[in-house]
């Protein structure tokens, strides 16, 4: 007996590695050799492609497409309706599957609603990209973006809180009082 969930409904193909405790839900795909983490939760009508790999306690909400090429560290959130690409120039007539491109999401990273990851483009540390974004670019840990494209509007904390840097380029997290020190376009926490 598996020490993971899956509902009745999901379909998981051959050769998964699915991590305790991970629960999948109605109507989902886990394709051939892919990689789930613990404590994943894999939501709705979630489709994993062939050797995506997904790190632990990985939140998929319900209608998200995950491709080929793409890896996710831990405490990674995919927000409703996202969803990756792996071709950059995808033609029906044409097979491009030795092609794909990859895509990194680092570690607690948020991808909000309905955004688009490009493929080719990582996602940095505890990223936040806003629901409706198209990333058509690398995007830095703790970055903030927002739009189509998607342009960066700001910083986050781990614990998503905007942050807001003084003229010594410090900030503190309201909730979890962590310091950042922004330097040369680059968040660090302290």
């Amino acid at each position: 007996m598996p020490d993971f969930f899956s509902h009745p409904s999901a379909i998981i193909d051959e050769g998964c590695k699915i991590g305790a405790g991970s629960k999948i839900w109605h109507f989902s795909h886990i394709m051939p050799n892919c990689i789930i983490g613990e404590k994943c939760n894999i939501g709705q009508n979630v489709v994993v492609s062939p050797e995506v790999v997904l790190g632990s306690n990985v939140k998929v909400q319900n209608n998200v497409s995950i491709y080929t090429g793409v890896t996710c560290d831990d405490d990674v959130f995919l927000g409703p309706g996202m969803v990756f690409t792996n071709i950059v120039n995808p033609r029906s007539a044409v097979s491009r599957k030795d092609q794909y491109t990859r895509t990194h999401v680092g570690k607690g990273a948020t991808i909000g609603a309905n955004a688009t990851i490009v493929c080719g483009h990582d996602i940095g540390q505890f990223a936040f990209i806003g629901a409706g974004a198209v990333v058509t670019k690398h995007i830095p840990d703790f970055a903030l973006v927002v739009g189509n494209p998607a342009h960066q509007v700001g910083w986050m904390s781990e614990y998503g809180h905007r942050l807001e840097f003084d003229e010594k380029g410090m900030a503190t997290c309201p909730e979890s009082k962590q310091v950042y020190h922004l330097k040369d376009g680059i968040v660090k926490r302290t």
